[in-house]
């Protein structure tokens, strides 16, 4: 157990650096272990991305909750929680591509993703609500996948920063 959380680990560390398609036995040796140790744990290179990804959805679910308990306001829960949301989104190109082997698996990881954020984005947006700092009139999937639009990137662009868009989205639902 203690190996597969080094592994999470250092591979969700090399996604972030070198996209999902980082080589095993660099992960392997960052985690400190032989490449047979990551293919005993995860046999294919989706299912190690799909374990990396788990972790981090579920990183993102809890931290919604604690931050709504630890902030004086609602909106600025969501405006942390999307900021963690962003992070987590532009960490994973080449997710797709790393899936098109098992587009099962793909849609299983999405149906995942779903089922796990959009009910913390609804109860941060419901709260902020009620406490009149933002707009009644968004669904919390039309919020992250307008949050997850601005975060595609152009190839090739170094100069595009999808935060700012981001906080410009977030500043057009708060109630005036």
């Amino acid at each position: 157990m203690r190996n597969e959380q080094k592994l999470l680990a250092a591979a969700a560390e090399m996604f972030l650096e070198a996209g999902v398609d980082a080589p095993i036995r660099e992960i392997a040796a960052r985690a400190g272990v032989g490449t047979g140790t990551i293919y005993r744990n995860f046999p294919t290179r989706a299912d190690l991305v799909i374990a990396v990804y788990k972790v981090q959805v579920e990183a993102c679910a809890e931290a919604g909750p604690s931050l709504l308990a630890a902030r004086e306001s609602a909106f600025e829960a969501l405006e942390e929680w999307v900021d963690l949301f962003v992070d987590f989104l532009v960490t994973k190109h080449g997710l797709a591509h790393a899936m098109q082997s098992d587009m099962s698996g793909f849609e299983a990881l999405h149906a995942y993703f779903l089922e796990r954020l959009v009910p913390v984005c609804g109860d941060l947006l419901t709260a902020a609500t009620k406490a009149d700092e933002v707009v009644s009139d968004i669904k919390p999937l039309e919020l992250m996948r307008g949050i997850g639009n601005l975060c595609i990137t152009r190839e090739g662009d170094p100069t595009y920063n999808p935060r700012h868009l981001v906080d410009l989205l977030l500043r057009g639902l708060q109630a005036h």
